[in-house]
């Protein structure tokens, strides 16, 4: 049988009913092979994992009989600042304040200087809707699995390291993630495919 094509306007519609308002998806601004859908996974990771191939701009999350839900992502606009093995989601958070790291400030102060106080939650803060906060060995990466104010921009090398999801795939990401879930980070030169 031929795999049913998600109802993508549905998926990516306006989300009301959360702390602040989600406005829905221009999907003719996004390539449509970014958009989330469950597919064959060619790993044998352990159910639940999620892995991120930098290389071809995609988060799987490792489901039961060798399937997986992939999710279209940004990341970061320099390879060399991209997170790169494995981590663990140690710390979730719903609409999570924003600050840039201090490296951030000083590699580019004219656009990150203005924000080195913090930015609140909120729809105009870049972590957008919801962030998953990756640790190595206990400590914190300042790397997270986040939304965007900027969903055009998945499929992109547009971060600042960081991987961007759409707003409402991170929301069904993080709803779907335990607290202690382990993170593959694929190098830019291997690719889950």
């Amino acid at each position: 049988m031929p795999a049913i094509e998600p109802d993508y306007r549905r998926i990516y519609a306006a989300i009301t009913t959360d702390r602040f308002w989600i406005p829905a998806v221009n999907l003719r601004r996004i390539d449509p092979r970014f958009l989330r859908r469950e597919v064959a996974y060619p790993r044998d990771d352990e159910l639940g994992t999620i892995v991120v191939d930098t290389a071809a701009r995609y988060a799987y999350l490792a489901l039961e009989g060798r399937r997986a839900m992939r999710y279209g992502i940004a990341v970061g606009r320099d390879q060399a600042f991209n997170l790169t093995g494995e981590a663990f989601v140690e710390r979730k958070a719903a609409w999570p304040n924003w600050r840039p790291t201090p490296d951030m400030v000083r590699r580019d102060p004219q656009r990150y200087g203005p924000f080195r106080d913090g930015v609140p939650g909120g729809g105009r803060n870049p972590l957008g809707a919801r962030a998953l906060y990756l640790y190595q060995d206990g400590v914190d990466t300042y790397y997270r699995l986040h939304g965007t104010v900027e969903p055009w921009t998945i499929g992109t090398m547009a971060s600042a390291g960081c991987v961007r999801l759409i707003n409402q795939d991170i929301i069904d990401l993080y709803q779907r993630v335990p607290i202690g879930a382990r993170v593959v980070i694929l190098p830019p030169d291997v690719s889950v495919a």
